[in-house]
């Protein structure tokens, strides 16, 4: 029997603000265990919450990226369970008010279709802590309590890895571009929940799925959901049933466990926190995130083809980060060369970034000096390889790429003084090439004028050295041309000579 997989995903988001949810606690990555708490995140007896608005700037911000509906008018509720990482033993959410409804994401496929996945809601809650399982037992740091998340939670849409990917992808994207999370997921700042269920192909109904919880990588997730879907294919199979049930993946052993029954949301005794009052958003609060959001990753790669002229390919490898887009931009507008700076991007600064291992957050670049360089070459005032040796040095160690050209000798000269001793001394070493070239071979002038550029190590201007050379060229082949002349009044002379 053929099957069909069916999926939904729940989405943590870990926001980029400085401080926590409801505390003035750091969010900072690390630190010593325990070291970024309060009263309020380790829920001591009598410590209140008070709401952070930066926390609901970026999840609307998140909503509108994703054509969500605002809910003006939303609250938080306690969702109670006790866990040794949730200090207070309930964690503060959003159940029957989220801030975010009815939105989707439009993918496109590798083939080049579309899909629309739908998003049934985004909520805003507080992280818990994290338990550290070693030899000698298990550790709770409570650093992460209360950093705030957003969850995006998606309808049962997906039908392959390959599309949880892309949309995982494509979401990282926008809300980097956005500053609403860095979504690093190697440091926890983004994990996905993967709700699986199988069904026979054409079959309406959905099957009993299970849950596989935190889930860190796009790579594991693939590997995952390949799993759970041959386990639940092979269980079917075999006249078993499928429990519906959380399930903990294990990357190093490739595979998931049960942890626990599913709970449903009756299970946590949802309430409203009566600590906390409803939050209202307005029209002039909506209105200033909308005019604070940057252009999204698509929108720029189209206007990109559109004003600029570039390839669909050179668009997507300078939108990949929002620190290339912008070093574009800024490089593009101060040398007035899109395509030449498009190039010099791709070709030279993300070879520099690759081989360094720099991330885009971390690449220091002046986008002023960059566009200077671009112009030199330009202007034929200094050679392309010259230009990538300045490039080099420019994200290296942050040169004036004019004053590290005189430092250097490496602007181009025309003037003829400089170039014909050197021309003379390359006709003198290569006379084959001289009698190629009066043969009518192309080629042997294309060499004579490699090998003055390079005894002049790039400092000239071909056009200079072609012009000249050219000229030499041609006053050796007038020379020749008198040499049979010269000849015949010789013999003359000689004959009338031996005549008296």
């Amino acid at each position: 029997m053929k099957y069909e997989i069916v999926m939904g995903l729940e989405v943590h988001v870990e926001l980029s603000t400085k401080t926590k949810i409801f505390c003035n606690c750091t969010t900072a990555f690390g630190g010593l265990p325990n070291s970024h708490t309060c009263p309020v995140c380790l829920g001591m007896p009598g410590s209140l919450p008070v709401f952070n608005q930066e926390v609901a700037d970026r999840a609307i911000k998140a909503g509108l990226a994703l054509n969500c509906e605002i809910v003006r008018d939303n609250r938080f509720d306690r969702k109670n369970y006790f866990y040794p990482d949730l200090p207070k033993d309930y964690q503060i959410s959003q159940l029957y008010s989220p801030i975010c409804r009815e939105g989707y994401l439009d993918l496109t496929l590798h083939d080049h279709s579309k899909k629309r996945i739908t998003i049934r809601e985004i909520h805003m809650e507080e992280d818990a802590g994290k338990l550290i399982h070693d030899h000698a037992g298990t550790l709770i740091d409570y650093n992460r309590c209360g950093v705030p998340l957003i969850e995006i939670v998606t309808n049962p849409d997906f039908r392959n890895p390959e599309e949880v990917t892309l949309f995982l992808e494509n979401l990282q994207e926008i809300l980097v571009y956005l500053d609403v999370s860095d979504c690093k997921m190697q440091e926890g700042s983004m994990r996905a929940d993967v709700n699986l269920s199988i069904r026979p192909a054409g079959q309406q109904e959905f099957g009993t799925r299970t849950e596989m919880k935190n889930i860190n990588s796009l790579k594991a997730i693939h590997r995952a959901i390949l799993f759970e879907s041959e386990r639940q294919i092979k269980l079917l199979g075999e006249g078993g049933t499928v429990r519906q049930e959380t399930r903990r993946w294990d990357d190093d052993k490739g595979e998931s466990y049960a942890m626990r029954s599913k709970e449903n949301a009756q299970d946590y005794r949802y309430f409203p926190d009566p600590d906390l009052l409803p939050i209202h958003i307005d029209d002039k609060w909506l209105e200033e995130i909308k005019y604070s959001m940057v252009e999204l990753p698509e929108a720029k790669r189209s206007r990109y083809q559109e004003q600029f002229g570039l390839t669909e390919q050179a668009t997507e490898t300078l939108t990949a980060a929002k620190e290339t887009a912008l070093l574009f931009e800024e490089t593009a507008q101060i040398s007035g060369l899109a395509k030449e700076t498009a190039n010099t991007i791709i070709g030279d600064i993300l070879r520099l970034m690759r081989e360094t291992g720099t991330l885009p957050e971390n690449m220091k670049i002046s986008a002023r000096k960059l566009a200077e360089i671009i112009q030199l070459v330009s202007r034929g005032e200094i050679n392309r390889n010259v230009g990538k040796l300045l490039v080099e040095e420019l994200f290296k160690k942050d040169i004036e790429p004019e004053q590290y050209i005189k430092e250097n000798g490496l602007l181009i000269t025309d003037n003829s003084s400089l170039l014909e001793p050197v021309i003379l001394e390359v006709l003198k070493a290569y006379p084959q090439s001289i009698r190629d070239y009066r043969s009518g071979k192309e080629k042997a002038f294309d060499f004579l004028v490699g090998q003055c550029m390079r005894q002049l190590k790039g400092s000239a201007s071909p056009k200079a050295i072609h012009d000249l050379l050219k000229e030499k060229l041609q006053g050796i082949e007038a020379d020749r041309e008198q040499e049979p002349a010269i000849q015949t009044e010789h013999e003359t002379y000689e004959r009338e000579k031996a005549e008296l």
